[in-house]
């Protein structure tokens, strides 16, 4: 079994509060990472229809049930033990006596806040980053990542992607989605998931994309906050410190899994993938979501937003440091050009003050520290980002 990147920041909260809450996306290896850390806990699966309905029915006859607390997966399937497993844990006063893990963010979140404040550590659990990749086999080829992307089951259980992740989709649209919103035209909505996976790393305009589906611009705005909430795509946001007046206001779309965004888009083996297209955007994605990982994984919220001015001045992303930040461009290319370093310098000369200079993360495999720049290969998110923290 798999060691995961966040063990430590859960045994430590753990340790620290009585009620950790684990989000993300489904099977991204929650429940497993859960059993694998709380040997002793019990396992309580709200899933199963008999269970959610005596823990719905008989709240404290179902948490009597359990009096050294235990780990409750998918707590948004019985949102009504929230309240009464806040007075347990008053009365109680133990750490880590419940663990509660939930993959509709937006829904579960607002829950646990309203009836846990101060009473839960929260924590994400995306799909597997290339650190832990790297623990259990040799890192695939670039083209080969972008395909597959990383739900560990592909990993696990060496799944076909294209498979698999068709499987996922389907799944996704017939039960998770029908739990979240009554949508009555599902060809339209899968319709909208190709074409957000057509907009990947673009700036989002929401008119645009209700014309194109032929829905309205609310509807449209609704369907994002359903992917958003239920962790299939993200909306990365521009970065507002006062630079200019003249900056894009708009959000960029990403999704949680490049391989879900690949699959969408048509993709099915590396040769194609390596003539497509969007083959810059899904590699921009995907150390966009490295980075996502590296925060998430210790603990952190997000700190990343892209910079972008009416002028087409642009960077991939801007990693804030406190009230410093450390601006990053994304390069899918494997040879390094002075054409990598023209939006930093940019940059620079409106944003002087940059402590750790800029960055490059690129497709090629070397790792080169220039004046002013650091410059990685795209599979070394996380030692990149590691070393601008410990300078």
């Amino acid at each position: 079994m798999i060691d995961r990147a966040i063990e430590p920041v859960l045994i430590s909260l753990a340790k620290q509060y009585p009620v950790i809450t684990i989000t993300g996306p489904r099977q991204s290896g929650k429940t497993t990472l859960c059993k694998k850390v709380f040997l002793k806990k019990a396992y309580v699966n709200l899933e199963a229809i008999d269970t959610r309905q005596f823990a719905k029915e008989d709240p404290r006859g179902f948490l009597s049930g359990y009096p050294d607390g235990a780990i409750l997966d998918e707590i948004q399937r019985a949102p009504e033990l929230l309240s009464y497993i806040q007075v347990l844990v008053d009365e109680q006063k133990k750490t880590g006596q419940f663990i509660l893990t939930g993959s509709q963010q937006f829904e579960v979140i607002m829950n646990i806040t309203q009836s846990l404040a101060g009473r839960t550590a929260l924590l994400k659990l995306l799909p597997f980053c290339i650190e832990e990749i790297k623990s259990i086999s040799e890192i695939p080829s670039i083209d080969h990542l972008l395909l597959q992307g990383f739900y560990p089951r592909i990993y696990d259980m060496k799944l076909n992607p294209t498979q698999a992740l068709g499987d996922y989709l389907e799944t996704y649209v017939e039960r998770d989605l029908r739990q979240i919103i009554n949508i009555r035209d599902l060809g339209l909505f899968q319709k909208f998931l190709k074409l957000c996976a057509g907009r990947i790393g673009q700036i989002l305009n929401m008119h645009n994309l209700a014309n194109e589906v032929g829905v309205s611009h609310t509807t449209v705005r609704s369907w994002i906050t359903i992917l958003e909430a239920s962790y299939i795509i993200f909306l990365l946001h521009p970065y507002f410190r006062n630079i200019s007046k003249r900056l894009v206001k708009s959000p960029k779309l990403y999704f949680y899994d490049v391989g879900l965004a690949s699959y969408l888009l048509g993709i099915e083996n590396t040769k194609q993938m390596s003539r497509d297209p969007l083959r810059g955007n899904l590699f921009e994605n995907m150390v966009i979501v490295e980075a996502l990982k590296y925060r998430a994984n210790n603990g952190k919220r997000s700190n990343l937003s892209f910079y972008r001015d009416s002028a087409g001045n642009e960077i991939d992303m801007i990693y804030e440091i406190g009230n410093d930040v450390f601006p990053v461009e994304i390069k899918a290319g494997a040879t390094i050009t002075n054409d990598y370093f023209r939006g930093l310098k940019k940059f620079a000369r409106i944003h002087p003050h940059l402590p750790w200079g800029g960055g490059i993360f690129y497709g090629g495999d070397e790792v080169q520290i220039r004046s002013g720049y650091k410059i990685y290969p795209a599979v070394q998110v996380y030692k990149m980002l590691k070393s601008v923290e410990s300078d």
